[in-house]
């Protein structure tokens, strides 16, 4: 049986604005990012990055799915596409995510559903969406 052996690595993220502009990120392991704010503006708004990490966590997820059904060697590559629908009242958030996964490669349709399915169970972001979780929040000075 293969064990995966899990490599920890610097998590999070800081976001940065000043009084005119965007938000700059940047992940704890060097990453960095311009938010836009416009709706016709090209690039990323905070809901296409909650989205964005939703869609790569699954995908990544597939392919560890694949492996660990045994069928990685007929896995050709993954797209996922993730939207969603906003609440209308407040307080506002995302009431539904619409995700679609493409999983191609040589499989048949009860095969592409059984890791797609186990995808969505080991995806970190999936399981925190459908969970509870605290947000402590405290002042940085």
């Amino acid at each position: 049986m293969n064990q995966f052996k899990v490599k920890k690595r610097p998590t999070g993220a800081t976001a940065r604005l000043n009084r005119l502009g965007h938000p700059a990120l940047e992940s704890a392991t060097g990453g960095g990012l311009t938010v836009v704010t416009g709706a016709s503006e090209p690039g990323y708004n905070p809901l296409d990055l909650m989205y964005a990490s939703l869609a790569a966590c699954l995908a990544l997820s597939a392919r560890i799915a694949a492996s660990q059904m045994g069928v990685l060697d007929r896995f050709e590559n993954v797209s996922v596409s993730v939207s969603g629908e906003k609440s209308e009242t407040e307080p506002y958030r995302i009431v539904r995510f619409d995700v679609s996964i493409d999983i191609a490669g040589d499989y048949d349709a009860a095969t592409r559903h059984a890791i797609a399915h186990k995808a969505e169970e080991i995806c970190t972001v999936s399981n925190t969406l459908k969970g509870e979780v605290d947000i402590v929040l405290a002042d940085g000075r």
